[in-house]
């Protein structure tokens, strides 16, 4: 990487400023080890979606290349844990010393504030069945919704939860209980004091202003940039919260104000945050990485309109299912569909499309590199280009 360089000198930055200041706060090019390049995110969102991989692998190989998922699982599910479950932007492996930082979060959901009502509703009117399912998973734990003795019966749809399961993800909710791992995608419930270390556990709690502070600057350093609807977003602060929170940390000289060109609102970055003046990245990015998982900075940034394809209609989708937007230097230049084929062991390029005024040739080289570095990490005999599109065409001419 090219020499930095300080941008106090004027509070406006270029949109290729911003896009160079983003990828280099996101840790891409980072060698490990894998904990600080997680600390360096803030967290790792987790998804069911596995048509490639399980969508929380996919941040740190877009980074570090290929790497040992069975490390990364270790961090989460093996004593001395150094990762923890949580709900951080949506449900996320989070760093272990960040855990007293969501305290005031569990403490609100006990008082009924913040969380799904359902399960809320359920501790209210059941307080009995709850305390019966904690006494359970402290007998028998850690162990899956399902397993309980009284689980009930789910009503067939994806979030038609038993009575078993809103019982323990409100106790998951409330820090009552945590997760000892995963089994497939299946969370499984111990008590904290199971699974949390005993240093952690005994750590002073923070102020829920404090915390929130914290949260706001991991967020102002993993951005790089941001919007305060951006640094809102990352943790899923609440408006007032937030707002309070970045005046503070403004009026402490932690976060100063910038303006983005192009930018409609007004964008904070750290205390001593410097721009790269060129960076070297190459990377297919899973849709739940948090470069891109705001989808309004997404556009704001690179120019790249992005949705969830595999979350819309069949018939509303124009570029694939699982399509994954490829990082090549500091600009998005295209969107690749992709499917792992485990029973015949290939990487299936399915669809992929140059974003405007980018050369298929251009990008092939690198695409196609990365394509094989991907099916390799995977355990995949190989690439398979189905697609006929002009990506694809250039990407057998390599």
């Amino acid at each position: 990487m090219a020499p930095k360089t300080h941008i106090a000198r004027t509070n406006t930055l270029s949109v290729a400023e911003a896009r160079r200041l983003a990828i280099s706060a996101q840790g891409f090019g980072n060698k490990g080890p894998l904990l600080r390049t997680i600390k360096q995110i803030g967290l790792l969102q987790l998804d069911s979606v596995n048509v490639v991989v399980r969508s929380h692998y996919l941040p740190l190989f877009s980074r570090m290349g290929p790497y040992d998922t069975a490390a990364l699982d270790r961090l989460s599910q093996k004593a001395p844990r150094t990762l923890f479950e949580y709900w951080g932007h949506e449900a996320s492996l989070i760093p272990m010393e960040y855990y007293p930082l969501f305290r005031w979060r569990m403490e609100q959901a006990r008082a009924g504030r913040g969380g799904w009502q359902g399960p809320a509703r359920l501790a209210r009117e059941r307080p009995d069945f709850i305390k019966a399912v904690m006494q359970e998973i402290a007998d028998r734990g850690p162990i899956g919704a399902g397993e309980l003795s009284s689980a009930g019966k789910s009503t067939g749809n994806w979030w038609g939860w038993s009575d078993g399961k809103r019982a323990v993800e409100y106790l998951f909710w409330t820090g009552q209980l945590t997760s000892a791992g995963r089994r497939g995608f299946e969370r499984l419930y111990a008590l904290p004091e199971r699974v949390i270390p005993e240093a952690i556990r005994n750590a002073p709690t923070p102020s829920p202003e404090d915390a929130q502070r914290e949260l706001l600057r991991i967020a102002a350093r993993a951005h790089g940039v941001a919007t305060e609807f951006d640094l809102r977003d990352y943790f899923r602060l609440g408006v007032a919260e937030t707002k309070a929170r970045l005046s503070e940390l403004l009026d402490a000289g932690e976060l100063t104000e910038v303006a983005v060109e192009g930018w409609k609102h007004k964008a904070y970055i750290a205390r001593g945050t410097k721009v790269p003046r060129s960076l070297e990245a190459s990377a297919l990015l899973s849709p739940f990485d948090s470069l891109i998982w705001m989808r309004p900075r997404t556009e704001r940034l690179f120019g790249f309109h992005y949705r969830l394809a595999f979350y819309t209609p069949k018939a509303k989708r124009t570029q694939g299912y699982y399509v994954m937007p490829f990082l090549l230097g500091d600009r998005l230049v295209a969107r690749v569909d992709l499917k792992a084929d485990r029973k015949k062991s290939r990487l299936l390029v399915l669809g992929g499309h140059a974003e405007a005024g980018i050369g298929e040739s251009e990008i092939a080289p690198s695409l196609k590199a990365m394509l094989a570095s991907l099916a390799t990490w995977l355990g995949l005999d190989g690439v398979t280009l189905k697609s006929r599109t002009e990506l694809a065409a250039a990407l057998r001419r390599v």
